[in-house]
Parts: C-alpha cells; structure tokens; sequence
C-alpha cells in the first residue's frame, strides 16, 4: 500500500507538471464547427476559426413570416413572406473569444484523465437593441391590418373585396428565434428561420356578403335614377350612382351602404343632363324712346334643378327596383334674367352713352354676315369690371353659325372667306366704344385703308387669332342695341356716361407710300384690287367733363399701301 500512494503521488505530480507547462492551450480532437483547433493556444484557436468561419458569420438570414411561421396560423389564408436580414444589421455577430475559452477550459480531473476534446458549440452574441430596430423595421414592410369585406362599384357593377385576416409580427418573440437560427445553414441543410406572428381575423363573412349584394348593392345599379323636374326629367346613370356608393364594414362586421350624395350633386358629369332640364332666363329687351331708356319687352325667369337637391332626392330611390319606383321629383331653382323692367334703372341703364353707324354697299354676303353678327352682338349685357369680346359674342364665322362666304382681306390682299363683311360690324362696335369713353383691351385695324371707314379708327377680326375686346370702366351696367339693314349697321351703347362728352381728332396723313401694281391669281378665286397709297395717322381721344378737357388718349395706326390687283377677263 506504502508503495502503491506513493506511485499516485507521483503520477499527481506529472499531471499537476503536465498541465501547468500545457498552459491554455486546446485539447486534443476539439473542433468548432468542424474546425479542428486541438493542440492550438487560444490565440491560434481564435485565428483559426475567424480565418475559416467568418464568411459563415456574414451569410444573410432568409426569415419566413406568414405560413409556416406561426404554428397556430392557418396556411390556407395566410401568404408566405420571405425576407432576408443581414447579421450585422440585426445585432448578431459569432464570439470566437468565447467559444475558444470554453474549449481551453477543462477540469483538473479531465487532464489528469486525459479527457477532453470533441465538437465545441459556436457561441453567439446578440445585440438585443439592434435586433429590434431590425425586426421592427421589418414588422413595418410585412404587417397587414385586418381586412374587411367591402363591395364597390366599377361602370356600374358592383365589385366585392374579399375579407382578409390581419397579421403582425412578433418582435420580442422573434428575438430568440434570430440567436438560434444564427448562424444560417449552407447548401441543403439551409432552412428559413420562421418568426412568430400574431393574427386578427375579419368579422365579415361570405353571407354577409352575399346578404349585401342582394338587399343594397344588386339593387342600387340595377337602373337609372329618374328625377323630374317639371315636364323635364334629369337622368341619373348606374354608373354614377355607383361612383358615389360604397358598402363597408361596420364593428359587427355588417356591410352597411355608404351614399355620398353631395358629390353627386357636384359631379361634372351631370352638367350636360342639368342644362338639358334647365330652362333659360328670358332677359328684357331695353330701347330708346324719345331719348330714354324703356323696356321693350318683359323678359321671363328660368329654372335650372338644384345641384344640393338631386343627393336626397337620389338616396330614397337607390335600393328600389322598377322605372316607376326609381322616378321622384327633384327641387328647381329660380334664375332670374339679369335684365328686367324692375332692375335695369337700378343697374345704371338710363341713357344713351353712345351711337355709331357704318354704311356700305349693299352685296348678299354683306348683308348677311353683317345682319347676322348684330343679331347676335344685340342685346350684350356687359357688367361694370367686366369684359366684352367680339369673338366670344359672335363665334366663329361658319355656315352652321349662320354665316356665308364673302370678301376679306389676308396677306394685304382681297380674297374670299367665311363671313366676309364683318369687319364693318367691328369698326361700329369700336367706335361705339370709342365714343362711350370705356377702355380698348384688343384691337387691331385692317393692313391697308378702307375709305369707308373713319382713318385710325376701325378695327377688324379673325377668329383664332385677333379678337375686338373691351373693359366696362364706366361704373355702371352697359346694354347694346345692334341693328343693320341692306346697307347700314348701327351699334348703340346704353347705359350712364361717364364723361359729358368725347371727341375725336385726327391727324395729318404722314410716312406716305404709293401702291404698287400685280397680277392676281387666276381662275375665279382673284378678286380686283384698286391701289390706294399707304401712311401713317394719329387719332386723339378727348374726354371733356363740364366743359373741360379730363383726359386724352393717342392711336397710332400704320396702313401699308393697297397694291393694284388686275384679273385677267
């Protein structure tokens, strides 16, 4: 026995030295993921394992939210989402300082024994602040709210949204779920990392649906909304209505009908389909008699349906079907004339402000494009701010609008258009206006001179391109009475002078150029030319108050010389 303990003593002693002179370093057969780091120091070890298993440490993370991830979802409503994270952004990194000093750490007793070695976990660090700033980031781009069922309309059908259930992702419960499925697998052993989810499910139900479809939606678009307005009816189409209708889900889960009835009031659509039920406002006619102003005739209100009343009187009828349980009565609105025989003195219109009159030949096209254009210039009600424009008044000068084909001028020369004749319309509205003392906005006069026409104070126009405008500065409502016969054409402005008189001066033709001399085109489209020179001249707008000038105005206008133009027969 005496020599037995001593041969223990004595093999303690060696193990005891053993170990000691071994130091840190690794035991024999010891790998980290199936790096083999035995017999290394722990430096070595460290070395060894980020040289080899770094690139591991960096693989992004395929995490699976959705099917599959929740072991309580239910796969058959719940879409798979796949994402990717990288380590480092989600706060994961591999500890090689940790894992190699577990692997240097054995017992006493397993040197002694010569025990040691083997696989060694891989142990992670997490960095649990970052991780859910990651997931969270993440639960931002994946999370779906719960969906209820809703039905719309499309072109007057009804369109049903599908309930679908609400899922969010589990922040702190996925934390763990990172660390362990950290690092990722390789190759075919490479799996997503399910995160857990929490879900809510929709309160509707198919035959929630299907009980709206039948009692509101079905219904709603299965025709017109007719709505009278007087002997007059105001259609409303399917498709508006379903514009303006929808049917979502309340808390039950009920779908309920949402009509929006003031927008369909509103809608631009209906423009058309009012004005069709609208009757216009009959303005009184005003003339002079013996100098003043008097009512010709009465005038008449209108009555236009009123955009605020076609929601309620829509919404009773919406879920009805048949034409006569979807027809009501619709509120109209009176418009009244702006001129009538109680408010034309109120509004300024007392006297004549102005008078012009043009003569010409008498010629078919003449008289009537000029007759038709004063047709439709009678009567103008201009508002003190507001503009009057030729264009605008007459439109454009075409068959349908009432107008024939007739002598112009373009490119300095006689030639043949629509509406030919109308610039002697434009040369009295200008000097009616001119003597009425409101203010030119647009004017142009013709490239040569007409010797009809008063030097520097004309004015002709095209459509599309010059327009004869002008601003009404008097302070009180303008009416304008046109009328033309065979030969004439008179325009007058009524309403209250501003100034007690306006003068006219002209002055002295200057720059004169003769005209020169050129053959026409031929065939029947070349209209003769007689040549008149061209000049310069300066006409003066004198305005006289109490018997004293008030003010002055220049027109400077450039007339280029009339050639000669010879048609050949």
């Amino acid at each position: 026995m005496l020599i037995s303990g001593v041969a223990f003593l004595a093999l303690v002693s060696a193990g005891v030295t053993g170990y000691l002179l071994m130091g840190d370093g690794i035991a024999e057969g010891t790998t980290v993921q199936g790096v083999d780091i035995g017999g290394l120091s722990a430096q070595e070890a460290r070395e060894k394992l980020e040289r080899e298993l770094g690139a591991l440490g960096e693989t992004p993370l395929t995490v699976v939210i959705g099917e599959g991830a929740d072991e309580g979802a239910d796969a058959d409503s719940q879409e798979a989402d796949v994402h990717e994270l990288a380590p480092a952004e989600a706060g994961l990194s591999l500890d090689f300082e940790a894992t190699v000093a577990q692997a240097a750490d054995p017992s006493l007793l397993d040197r002694l024994l010569g025990r040691g070695g083997g696989e060694i976990e891989l142990l992670v660090h997490q960095d649990e602040e970052r991780g859910r700033a990651a997931l969270t980031e993440l639960a931002e781009d994946s999370d779906s709210t719960v969906r209820e069922g809703a039905i719309t309309f499309a072109e007057g059908e009804p369109e049903v949204t599908q309930p679908r259930a609400g899922v969010a992702l589990d922040v702190e419960g996925s934390l763990g779920r990172l660390r362990e499925g950290y690092p990722a697998a390789t190759g075919d052993a490479a799996q997503p990392v399910p995160l857990p989810v929490t879900r809510a499910e929709p309160l509707t139900g198919p035959a929630e649906i299907e009980r709206a479809l039948e009692e509101f939606a079905e219904p709603a678009v299965s025709g017109p909304v007719l709505l009278t307005a007087g002997e007059r009816t105001l259609t409303i189409s399917p498709e508006l209505i379903g514009d303006h209708l929808t049917l979502s889900a309340d808390g039950s889960g009920a779908l309920l009908p949402e009509f929006d009835g003031a927008a369909l009031g509103s809608d631009e659509r209906l423009d058309a389909a009012v004005a069709a039920v609208e009757t216009e406002p009959v303005e009184a006619t005003l003339r002079l008699e013996g100098g003043d102003v008097v009512a010709a005739s009465p005038g008449s209100v209108g009555s236009t349906v009123s955009r605020e009343a076609i929601g309620p009187a829509v919404e009773p009828l919406l879920f009805a079907t048949g034409e006569a349980a979807r027809t009501a009565p619709v509120a109209t609105e009176e418009v009244e004339p702006t001129i009538s025989p109680a408010n034309y003195k109120d509004l300024g219109i007392v006297e004549e402000m102005s008078s012009f009159t043009v003569n010409f030949d008498a010629a078919p096209y003449r008289i009537t494009n000029i007759g038709r254009a004063a047709e439709l210039i009678n009567g103008s009600v201009v508002a003190p701010g507001d503009e009057w424009s030729f264009n605008r008044t007459v439109g454009e000068r075409t068959e349908e609008n009432g107008f024939v084909e007739g002598i112009i001028i373009l490119d300095d020369q006689y030639t043949t258009a629509q509406g030919g004749g109308v610039s002697a319309v434009a040369t009295t509205m200008f000097n009616a206006m001119f003597f009425a003392g409101v203010k030119p906005v647009e004017y142009g006069a013709h490239s040569f001179y007409i010797e009809r026409y008063p030097e520097g104070r004309e004015a002709t126009v095209a459509w599309g391109s010059l327009d004869l405008r002008f601003l009404n500065d008097s302070g009180n409502t303008i009416y304008i009475l046109a009328s033309s016969t065979d030969t004439s054409v008179t325009i007058t402005f009524l309403g209250t002078k501003r100034y007690d008189e306006v003068r006219s001066e002209t002055g002295p033709r200057t720059n004169v150029k003769e005209p020169g001399s050129r053959e026409g085109a031929e065939g029947d489209e070349c209209v003769p030319q007689p040549p008149l020179e061209g000049f310069d001249v300066e006409v003066t707008r004198i305005f006289v108050n109490g018997g004293a000038e008030a003010g002055r105005e220049t027109y400077n206008t450039t007339y280029v010389p009339r050639d000669e133009v010879v048609c050949e027969g």
